[in-house]
């Protein structure tokens, strides 16, 4: 009986992804071990390895796919001694496998539909909202509509519940019907020029889950002036003194920023929360998330119990996760989870902002950029480095006293470095 090979759920949060590449074609020998197939998360692309021996026999889902439902089947492979006959008697949910007209084929919609039956109102992984209203699609067919050009809102679905499935954008596409004015959702004006760059499925994700943070978390914010002159000073002298080998380090300002915001959360362990109806809950360990921008958006992997580590550890983590991040390397416990999350946006001169929280945690820290500013210091004119500091709050878990709290113990380490040292 050939083997069926599921969409793997790859994150405790993974609904679906998107096949992104077969690292093996129809009719390879595959052992127990060997990388198969590359599944794109909204995070990071990752490869996924057989569990079984045999002989890949049929690839169900062709790479590229997106909203491929986890536990869906994707492949089927061969065991020792069968043939090829075997594929056609293979069930794949509810219905039969059916024989594929080339030889990667789009995935059949017989395995779009073997999910888990949905109540009439509800909407699943390939449902759309067009015009305000719902228009129920499967995930194959909003790729061939996207492709075609067609305006789903203008498709009449056959599928179970009206659903639009892949005959019907055959259809629409045969009758030259439902051709949409332009690839984007938003209108232009009429005649202006422009280019379509369609959304990756990060950039989806990060969409949806700032748009309900932005909506849903009632932030406020709080701003501190940090002066960096001694802190610049520290780095300099620690990174001259910085040994040769394995054992080397180059520590950035955004080290040392990480090092005092895991300190100070130390000390305010009120701000290392997140809100839930039931209770407030306080993370047991800090674990500080650095916002790292990306070709597909941000992501923010996480130093865990950044608190107890050492700056150059800190520092060769940090490189090591960013450098993975924008690979799209990262596993998924490197980048899930943190109490709290640090945005810098200095290198790129910026001097203040505010950056939207994100969820579940309660805090996210913007960084600006280092400047040299007028300061007044015993009632004379002095210049400084000065640092702004912007802390995005969740009202709900966290109150103004406690993150004013914070800033203050995060500015005393800022101010005095040498305490983070000893």
């Amino acid at each position: 009986m050939p083997i069926q090979v599921l969409m793997p759920a790859l994150s405790p949060t993974m609904t679906d992804g998107k096949l992104s590449k077969w690292l093996k074609s129809e009719g390879d020998a595959i052992a127990a071990g060997d990388a198969i197939a590359e599944i794109e998360t909204d995070k990071a692309t990752m490869e996924v390895e057989a569990v079984d021996e045999g002989i890949l026999g049929r690839i169900l889902v062709a790479e590229g796919t997106e909203g491929v439902a986890v536990n869906l089947p994707i492949a089927l492979i061969l065991e020792d001694g069968e043939d090829a006959s075997a594929l056609d008697t293979v069930t794949t949910g509810t219905t039969k496998t059916p024989a594929p007209s080339e030889k990667k084929p789009s995935a059949p919609e017989s395995i779009k539909q073997a999910s888990a039956p949905q109540s009439a109102g509800a909407q699943t992984a390939g449902d759309s909202q067009v015009g305000g209203s719902r228009v129920f699609a499967s995930p194959l067919a909003k790729r061939l509509a996207a492709e075609a050009g067609l305006d789903l809102g203008k498709v009449t679905g056959t599928g179970p519940r009206g659903r639009i499935v892949k005959k019907d954008i055959e259809a629409a596409k045969a009758g030259g019907a439902a051709r949409a004015a332009s690839l984007p959702s938003t209108p232009v004006a009429s005649g202006e020029p422009h280019t379509a760059f369609p959304n990756s499925m990060a950039r989806k994700v990060i969409a949806k889950r700032l748009g309900e943070a932005k909506r849903d978390i009632p932030h406020f914010y709080l701003t501190i002036d940090c002066e960096i002159d001694a802190l610049l000073d520290a780095r300099k002298q620690l990174n001259e003194r910085s040994p040769e080998g394995g054992g080397a380090f180059k520590l950035s300002v955004n080290d040392l920023i990480v090092k005092a915001v895991a300190l100070a959360l130390r000390e305010v362990p009120a701000a290392n929360a997140t809100w839930t109806d039931e209770a407030i809950l306080r993370f047991n360990t800090i674990d500080v998330s650095v916002a790292v921008a990306t070709p597909n958006g941000l992501i923010t992997p996480v130093l865990r119990n950044a608190d107890t580590k050492g700056l150059a550890a800190l520092s060769n983590e940090m490189k090591d996760l960013a450098t993975r991040a924008r690979d799209a390397k990262l596993m998924p416990e490197e980048y899930q989870g943190g109490g709290f999350t640090i945005s810098n946006l200095g290198m790129f001169g910026i001097r203040e902002f505010s950056a939207i929280i994100n969820p579940p945690q309660s805090c996210i820290l913007a960084v600006g950029a280092g400047e040299q500013r007028p300061v007044v210091r015993d009632g004379q004119l002095a210049i400084a480095t000065v640092m702004t500091c912007t802390l995005s709050v969740d009202h709900r878990s966290v109150d103004g006293a406690v993150g004013a709290e914070f800033l203050a113990a995060f500015r005393k380490f800022i101010e005095c470095p040498m305490s983070m040292i000893l």
